[in-house]
């Protein structure tokens, strides 16, 4: 079996060796997802988005065969994290850091396996699915070794969550996203087509009034994303961050590193008046998904976010082969556009016996809801129903 050897960044290991893991079907075009890969997860250390002072050190845990001092073949790897705040997850437990606290507890630090500020579904544990339980194994080690409060394994996939529920204490957790999924569509307009009336009607009336504004929209990817158009995009973002988070998770220099070692993954949708950029969506392209992650702009411009960041993603997926759009954490009104809601996981184990008891009843509790809540939305979601008219 191999041994666990934790390191200091992922710049420890060969880019090629770790995406054997985390990307492994990328040999014969995109991953699965970009955002377990080398490029991103190292763009994010490089940049100073992750690191020293920011809550989240890179402490990349692998499988290794002869261990730390043997330095031979990684077998299995966790993108694994020391975390001071909770900050950036999008899978809260805020409520549990206080609890815990209010209770003479130290909650922090505490250990993450993430992709930082990225709610996107994906593997985490990577490497041959025979090796996920000693991966387990060895970040628990950790937690418990160092007298840590708890460990969390946020946005796996469904299998994997499935498959590690319940052992040693693992908790379960399941929330939600809203994603948008092709029937089968060619076009925008069978999309609209399978909508009811009033939804149908409602979008395109938000498209009329998002073009009426006269702005140039543009999708780009690749060598078409110009250097200087990140500097508009930084000013979108920090608008948008200062917001919602109070200060922006990635710095000025990510974006840099995007479009050094990644601007092939990227489709970056902006609106130009003239030839200044005034809003813009930034996505990821993964092999059948589209990611939306990010999205702002310097004036008031109605309806333009639901143009920007969910009709032109889904005029692009549709284009491009892809079957589905992420549209990121939360939001309900993206039901009327056409996006459903889907379950999400995350494995959750807590070191105090008693406290993990009512993480439990409460998670138990949330499941139920969650449940009845994502049956109750699609069935009185966007489509038309049988025998509806057109």
């Amino acid at each position: 079996m191999p041994d666990p050897d934790l390191l200091d960044s992922l710049d420890q290991i060969a880019p090629e060796d770790w995406d054997a893991l985390a990307a492994r079907e990328q040999a014969a075009g995109r991953p699965v997802d970009p955002f377990t890969t080398h490029r991103f997860l190292s763009a994010l250390e490089r940049s100073g988005s992750t690191g020293k002072g920011t809550g989240w050190l890179p402490r990349p845990l692998v499988l290794r065969e002869g261990g730390r001092t043997g330095g031979g073949r990684i077998r299995a790897a966790l993108p694994l994290y020391v975390k001071t705040h909770s900050q950036g997850e999008y899978i809260f437990d805020h409520g549990w850091a206080e609890a815990y606290e209010r209770a003479g507890g130290d909650y922090y630090p505490k250990l993450q396996v993430a992709v930082p500020f990225t709610p996107a579904t994906g593997r985490r544990f990577l490497g041959p699915d025979a090796l996920r339980g000693p991966l387990l194994d060895a970040a628990l080690g950790l937690a418990q070794s160092n007298g840590l409060s708890s460990l969390h394994v946020t946005f796996c996939t469904g299998d994997e969550a499935r498959a590690l529920a319940g052992q040693q204490g693992i908790l379960h957790r399941v929330t939600q996203q809203f994603h948008w999924q092709s029937r089968g569509y060619g076009s925008f307009d069978d999309f609209l087509s399978d909508l009811s009336s009033r939804k149908r009607k409602m979008i395109r009336k938000e498209r009329e009034t998002a073009r009426a504004h006269g702005l140039d929209l543009r999708a780009l990817t690749g060598d078409a994303i110009l250097p200087e158009y990140w500097q508009a995009f930084w000013t979108f973002y920090q608008d948008t961050g200062s917001r919602k988070w109070g200060r922006p998770y990635l710095t000025r220099a990510a974006f840099d590193a995007f479009h050094d070692t990644m601007r092939d993954d990227i489709l970056l949708v902006l609106a130009f008046e003239g030839d200044r950029p005034v809003a813009g969506a930034l996505n990821f392209i993964g092999r059948d998904t589209l990611y939306g992650r990010y999205w702002g702009t310097v004036a008031d411009y109605p309806c333009l976010h639901f143009e920007l960041c969910y009709y032109q993603a889904i005029d692009w997926a549709l284009a491009h082969g892809l079957t589905r759009v992420e549209a990121g954490a939360q939001g309900e009104h993206k039901l009327a556009r056409g996006y459903l809601p889907v379950e999400t996981h995350s494995l959750h184990w807590i070191n105090d016996a008693g406290f993990r008891r009512a993480v439990a009843q409460y998670l138990s509790a949330e499941a139920r809801a969650t449940g009845e809540e994502i049956e109750t939305l699609t069935r009185y979601g966007p489509f038309r129903r049988g025998g509806e008219a057109e």
